[in-house]
């Protein structure tokens, strides 16, 4: 089994964000009902305790408006039951007045004046009521009737604790459904919003891992427009580049492996010419010693070239030594090697000053300029201009106070704008059928070994790339 394979599995052993998601949806739900329910009991018992006082006060008027002869016992004994009352009192202008007591009174446990009452006080009083309230007398206080200041009640706990029990329990009951139908709504609308689209973003992950290069492999957008869609939409462009860069790598690894097979015959054959090369220096015609030497260092770059065997992506490229070259004296020399002399619908046009000189290395700058050049001579071979004129390559150069720049420029069909940087990346296009989309991405690198930089310029017509070369610094210049 891959390492990706074991990873998702682990994953999916693990505490997942679902599991993770419903907790914390529970406990939130339920903290919330808490802080809803305790002051809920609170409440209740303000309200079953002013229930009394509201009795009691009723009573307090029977009792103050008859006289105290015309109530019997069982009378007052029946208006304290029906207050829940151990003793009602009665304070008036300044005295206090026993109305009514029971034969043998508890003694008093608390004393709660309703008339001032606090929030957290009266939790603290609730839970101490829940707590301690089995069998405990309290003594009440709450408005008076009349012109009365207050009244106060002695009365047992104990209903008041069962009660407050039987309304806790029932708030209870009623909270935990709807703290359970809260959390499984919430925990369903995340699931569905926030945790399955990431569940799916995790699968394709894992998924592309397994086998990169696979773009059927690639996520699939839903096309949202919040985070989680600019979250699959950034994915799927970084899969989609990590896929084609693997292409690529994979393609630079193919062109290596044959390069190393073919570089032992190759050699074998450049040797050969090579030698017959040099019997043509001993011809008695023009044409032939003035090709002869061009034909011998040709052959001996080309050996030396396959001897490094270079393989496009690793660093084998051999640091630039820089000479000092005469610019024009270079470029014809390339228009030779690629040709040009033998081609006559394309007009050469070397406008490279005469006496310009530069710092470079000498096979590097021939390897740049040659493949530029030839790239815009594949170019312009098979495609007409729309006014039918002659087609022209063109070289010019220059000293700006960053060092030297070469352009070298074509009459072709251009390149699209969209190209862009892409144009210098390894396989990224080709000029010609039998092309090996290397050319470019070679010049590029060999541009930048010199410290320099190359971009393609825009113009009406064609394809114009010009490339930079820094001043050297004093004592790199080879002698």
């Amino acid at each position: 089994m891959s390492v990706a394979a074991s990873k998702d599995s682990t994953i999916h052993k693990g505490f997942g964000l679902s599991a993770r998601l419903l907790l914390l949806t529970i406990a939130f739900v339920m903290l919330a009902e808490i802080l809803i329910f305790v002051p809920s009991v609170a409440n209740f018992r303000n309200s079953w305790l002013n229930d009394r006082l509201a009795s009691a006060s009723t009573a307090a008027l029977v009792l103050e408006a008859a006289p105290d002869e015309a109530l019997s016992e069982d009378l007052v004994n029946s208006l304290l039951k029906n207050v829940g009352a151990e003793m009602i009192a009665l304070r008036i202008r300044g005295t206090r007045r026993l109305l009514a007591i029971n034969d043998m009174p508890p003694p008093i446990s608390g004393r709660y004046d309703m008339r001032e009452t606090r929030p957290l006080t009266n939790i603290m009083d609730a839970l101490d009521t829940l707590l301690s309230g089995s069998d405990r007398a309290i003594s009440v206080i709450g408005a008076a009737p009349m012109e009365g200041e207050f009244v106060e009640i002695v009365i047992n706990e104990k209903p008041l604790r069962t009660a407050m029990l039987r309304f806790a329990t029932n708030i209870l009951v009623l909270s935990l459904f709807i703290s359970g139908l809260t959390a499984a709504l919430v925990f369903l609308s995340l699931k569905w919003i926030i945790v399955r689209p990431v569940e799916n973003l995790t699968k394709a992950i894992v998924l592309f891992a397994e086998k990169p290069e696979d773009r059927a492999r690639l996520v699939k957008t839903s096309g949202r427009t919040d985070e989680i869609g600019r979250a699959e939409t950034a994915l799927y462009g970084l899969q989609k580049s990590l896929s084609k860069q693997l292409k690529q790598k994979k393609h630079l690894a193919s062109l290596g492996l044959a390069v190393s097979k073919i570089n032992h015959d190759l050699r074998n054959i450049l040797t050969s010419a090579q030698l017959i090369s040099d019997r043509l220096g001993e011809v008695d015609d023009p044409t032939v010693k003035r090709f002869a030497p061009k034909l011998v260092q040709t052959l001996d770059r080309a050996i030396a070239f396959c001897q490094s065997t270079l393989v496009y992506g690793r660093a084998d490229e051999r640091p630039p030594e820089l000479h000092a070259i005469a610019l024009k004296d270079a470029l014809e020399e390339v228009r030779d090697m690629i040709g040009m002399t033998d081609v006559s619908t394309i007009h050469w046009q070397n406008r490279i000053p005469d006496r310009l000189t530069i710092a470079a290395d000498p096979e590097h700058l021939s390897r740049i300029c040659t493949n530029l050049c030839r790239n815009a001579l594949q170019a312009m071979e098979n495609w007409q201009r729309p006014d039918k004129a002659s087609h022209v390559l063109s070289v010019d150069a220059g000293l700006s106070e960053d060092g030297w720049w070469i352009e070298i420029g074509d009459t072709g069909p251009g390149i699209p704008v969209s190209t862009g940087q892409k144009l210098f990346d390894a396989f990224h296009d080709s000029s010609s059928p039998g092309g090996s989309g290397l050319g470019l991405a070679i010049s590029a690198d060999l541009v930048r070994a010199h410290g320099g930089t190359i971009s393609l310029v825009r113009k009406e017509q064609g394809a114009h790339f010009r490339f930079t070369l820094p001043r050297p610094k004093q004592g790199q210049i080879a002698a």
